[in-house]
């Protein structure tokens, strides 16, 4: 969208869109720390996937019923929803790096209670303290990444955020697969019990980090934040120009109304506008049914006739690599191609590939050739997701968001994510059940078909532009 000819010159954005054509050298300091922002999240895919394979030894251990299965699987998203909401203002009153510090925190402790677990309520209280830690890391890393990244190479830091989870749901795949020969009492215990350690050496790394400097100049500690933007920014010129337009955002927002009461009693317009696009876009993309596949990809695969555990959990692990490396495509073109192709093009792929699986599903005979485009559908699906729905639904949402409301507003938008995903994923085997799995990919692919619709009809293009410039892009 091109700016509107009235606006006020001296509130005219100093970063336009245009000024980082030149694409100036890119800055390694600021993708280090994005990148141990974004590492807390390998914890939270290796946690939430690790259950696709591990209920398949806890049934056995303790006798598990589908239904505590699918409450077990599906309750960290809804448990997640408290340290979510209660992220923003975490980030705003312990500042973005002490709140990650504080995610591994409980991240180290829900490892191990579910390590020691013995029963399903010790188990549920264990996977409750696991999700206060993802909250934390799931609202906060991509604002710290958006916040600390230079307009240049933002929606590459920004996606950070996804391939790490997708890291972490390939690690707890391999460990399925490695550990699958372990007694079932212990097997499962030692899968959990390897998460652990890493957020103790994450918090550590985060420690060396600097604080964001947009917080900073939200405390009016401006030099703090302008020596962190010469460390962060492209060029010298451009950290002159990110605090003033930082320190103007911050002027423009100072007095006004509480976060959470612009947020939902009177937002203006514009947040009106960003706020919809950002919890509606989170929504679609886990009624697309990535956290379906993503727990039960062994179910769907033993439908076909992939009956033995270790064939089951084999084409899972198969399915993690093509997740994982697909998502660079996403890190690479975001800032060349744009946000919003990648967005169609993945929400088109992703219909498409799922009414293939629905298709492969209804036909109901497991033989090789149904088990062989089962495969090929589900690749494609999550090929189809990793380039465009799922990293790019979180960078969009805290880039588009006005400094005040960054916080609070990303908290919204994931915790919309994380309702939607409970629901799907805690209901995905009794919904099979009743109108068959094929039905429950069918019914995913039509959300996927909605969010194409909402993507072009709803989301401007956000590349090369400066966090501040948006309130331009979003005014008419």
């Amino acid at each position: 969208m091109a700016h509107d000819g009235a606006t006020d010159a001296a509130k005219a954005p100093l970063l336009s869109a245009s000024s980082t054509a030149a694409a100036p050298r890119r800055n390694t300091f600021a993708f280090v720390c994005a990148t141990l922002a974004s590492m807390t999240t390998i914890l939270m895919g290796y946690n939430l996937a690790l259950m696709s394979g591990a209920e398949l030894f806890m049934r056995e251990d303790l006798g598990l019923t589908d239904e505590q299965v699918e409450v077990l699987s599906g309750s960290m998203n809804l448990f997640m929803l408290v340290s979510i909401l209660a992220a923003g203002w975490a980030a705003d009153v312990l500042g973005r790096r002490g709140t990650i510090v504080l995610a591994n925190a409980f991240l180290m402790a829900g490892a191990l209670a579910m390590s020691l677990g013995g029963s399903f309520a010790a188990l549920m209280a264990a996977r409750f303290v696991t999700s206060v830690g993802v909250g934390f890391a799931l609202v906060v890393a991509p604002v710290y990444a958006a916040e600390i990244a230079p307009a240049s190479s933002r929606g590459l830091l920004s996606t950070l955020l996804d391939i790490f989870i997708d890291a972490g749901i390939l690690l707890s795949y391999v460990s399925n697969y490695a550990l699958a020969g372990l007694p079932p009492r212990l097997g499962w215990r030692v899968m959990f019990a390897l998460g652990v350690a890493p957020p103790v050496l994450l918090a550590a790394g985060v420690l060396a980090m600097p604080e964001s400097p947009r917080w900073l100049a939200m405390r009016g500690r401006d030099d703090e934040a302008h020596a962190v933007l010469r460390r962060t920014s492209d060029t010298t010129a451009e950290a002159d120009d990110r605090l003033e337009e930082i320190k103007q955002a911050v002027e423009l927002q100072a007095g006004g109304a509480g976060v959470w009461r612009e947020l939902l009693a009177g937002p203006s317009p514009m947040v009106r506008r960003i706020l919809i696009n950002v919890v509606v876009l989170f929504s679609l993309q886990q009624a697309s049914g990535i956290d379906a596949i993503v727990l039960y990809s062994p179910l769907v695969f033993k439908k076909v006739g992939i009956s033995s555990n270790s064939a089951a959990l084999s084409a899972t692990v198969a399915m993690g690599v093509v997740k994982t490396l697909s998502i660079l495509a996403a890190t690479l073109l975001s800032d060349r191609v744009g946000r919003r192709p990648l967005l169609l093009a993945s929400a088109a792929g992703v219909a498409m590939s799922l009414a293939s699986l629905g298709i492969t599903l209804l036909v109901g005979a497991a033989t090789a050739v149904s088990a062989a485009a089962c495969l090929v559908s589900v690749m494609a699906f999550v090929t189809s997701f990793s380039v465009g729905l799922g990293p790019l639904t979180p960078a969009y949402g805290a880039e588009t968001l006005p400094l005040r409301l960054r916080a609070q507003g990303t908290s919204l938008g994931i915790a919309a994510n994380r309702l939607t995903c409970g629901i799907l994923s805690m209901t995905f085997i009794s919904l099979a059940n009743s109108i068959t799995m094929a039905g429950c990919f069918f019914l995913y692919a039509s959300a996927a078909v909605a969010a194409w619709v909402f993507v072009y009809v709803r989301l401007p293009e956000t590349k090369g532009r400066s966090l501040e410039d948006m309130d331009v892009l979003f005014a008419k």
